[in-house]
């Protein structure tokens, strides 16, 4: 991907990832709920581990990347909506 990672550029695709979660997950609320900078996990969105399992199979088919169980990173990448924004905005191929 070309184009430069900025807080713009995560901004702008915060709403997909939203939906992408929303849809994903069968949340009962709207993506716009979704605060970007909330925990996914816990007192947030109250996610859980087959929660994040779901989530990077759908985030590897609409976006080109594998999100891998083994990577160290992973707490930081699903720490937030914008974390996770802003690591598929690095990562994407499509």
């Amino acid at each position: 991907m070309s184009e430069a990672i900025t807080p713009e550029v995560v901004d702008a695709l915060l709403p997909d990832v939203a939906e992408l979660i929303v849809s994903a997950l069968n949340l009962e609320m709207a993506a716009s709920e979704i605060e970007p900078d909330a925990p996914l996990f816990g007192e947030g969105l109250g996610l859980d581990s087959i929660d994040v399992l779901e989530l990077a199979l759908v985030i590897s088919k609409r976006y080109g990347f594998q999100l891998r169980s083994d990577n160290e990173d992973n707490t930081r990448i699903f720490t937030s909506l914008r974390n996770l924004t802003a690591h598929i905005a690095t990562q994407r191929t499509k």
